[in-house]
């Protein structure tokens, strides 16, 4: 009997949430349309909507149009009812973003903040943190509660924070086990979310940026995701998540060779992706503004060319290796793939050039999500947790 009590609350729970994340991905929606696409009853449809009224998850919204009967009930979402925070912590910046039940990004924030120096290194007791390291997380908290103050956010309704990281994520051991670009190794999540009055979730940035792209109603269900900014990195989503890979390193293609002994990176090595990818490489010719060096692009600076030319010659060489492994979409994200919608052709062209098979280069894309990107997917992940448990 227990065994059976326990199946039945199973099945409740998968129907209620399938529910939920249907009416969320949908303007308004009646009992009858829910029941059609997923196959369930229309009065078990019903019930749980009202449940959900109830909860103040979903509300009523007038009424749809006659299709020949009783006009429906139109459902939403209640889009405030709930809301979750995004963090991303680069080398010189943060980025905060606050996320509705929809996935709307109500506010966003980028703040200059350097990453503390130091080794990097815990060793287990707080001795070996980075000079500066209380001092930092102790300023992004205040910068977080000033943030949410200019938003209005009520606090009760923040489910949770989202930290997205460059670097790797091990999941498993609670840590940030690996980032040149900050100088961290073996980071416990415990050291960084005790500044933190919210519970926290944490992400690779590129991670967070393919989980942006993919979760979000009209996202593709399998891609490859390189992310283009200060460092480059890389995320396969599929059928709805993220691949993690053996010891979280999936998609790691910023430090793959793509010019044998090439220019040196920053982790060391010669000839890595990011050697040659980086944002920094575009920016860089123009005083560290990326809207500067696409501005002269744009306006047919010969040195910007030049400059252009060399950028995606390297970025052709990733993209088809990348998608002769994988036989997907690739999506081009971060800072530079926020520019990229009216230079994807470029792109597409070098990589058609390389390509074996001669398949049309339409599988280049850029991103969707041009603002934040990866502190946005941090606070979807967050939302996305959430629904699972509703």
């Amino acid at each position: 009997m227990d065994q059976k009590r326990t199946t039945n609350m199973e099945v409740k729970r998968n129907n209620r949430n399938r529910i939920f994340r249907y009416i969320r991905r949908h303007d308004t929606v009646s009992n009858p349309d829910i029941s059609y696409e997923l196959k369930m009853s229309l009065p078990t449809v019903t019930q749980i909507t009202r449940e959900l009224i109830e909860r103040g998850l979903v509300e009523e919204q007038g009424e749809l149009q006659s299709t020949g009967g009783r006009r429906a009930k139109a459902l939403a979402v209640s889009a405030n009812a709930r809301q979750a925070v995004g963090l991303d912590i680069t080398r010189n910046h943060i980025s905060l973003v606050l996320v509705n039940l929809t996935g709307e990004i109500l506010q966003y924030q980028r703040i200059f903040l350097p990453y503390p120096a130091g080794n990097g290194e815990p060793d287990g007791a707080g001795g070996n943190l980075p000079n500066g390291f209380e001092a930092y997380y102790q300023d992004i908290a205040g910068k977080l509660e000033a943030f949410l103050d200019t938003c209005g956010a009520d606090r009760e309704k923040i489910l949770g924070l989202g930290i997205s990281f460059p670097g790797i994520i091990d999941l498993a051991g609670e840590q940030i086990a690996d980032s040149h670009i900050l100088g961290i190794r073996g980071l416990p999540f415990a050291w960084v979310t005790r500044f933190f009055p919210y519970p926290c979730q944490f992400l690779n940035d590129a991670n967070a940026g393919a989980y942006a792209e993919g979760i979000q109603p009209g996202g593709m269900n399998r891609f490859f995701y390189l992310s283009l900014s200060n460092s480059v990195g890389g995320a396969v989503f599929s059928d709805g998540r993220l691949e993690q890979g053996k010891h979280f390193r999936c998609g790691e293609v910023g430090h793959m060779t793509v010019i044998p002994d090439g220019e040196a990176c920053y982790c060391g090595k010669l000839g890595c992706l990011d050697a040659y990818c980086a944002a920094s490489r575009l920016s860089d010719r123009a005083g560290g503004k990326l809207d500067g060096f696409f501005a002269s692009l744009d306006q047919g600076d010969q040195e910007a060319a030049a400059v252009w030319d060399r950028y995606t010659t390297c970025l052709a060489i990733a993209v088809n290796n990348i998608h002769m492994i994988l036989d997907c979409d690739m999506v081009l994200g971060g800072y530079v793939g926020s520019y990229l919608e009216h230079h994807i052709q470029d792109i597409r062209d070098k990589v058609s050039a390389r390509n074996t098979f001669g398949e049309d280069s339409g599988f280049v894309k850029a991103c969707r999500y041009k603002t934040e990107a990866a502190a946005l997917g941090a606070a979807l992940k967050i939302m996305e947790s959430f629904a699972e448990q509703v």
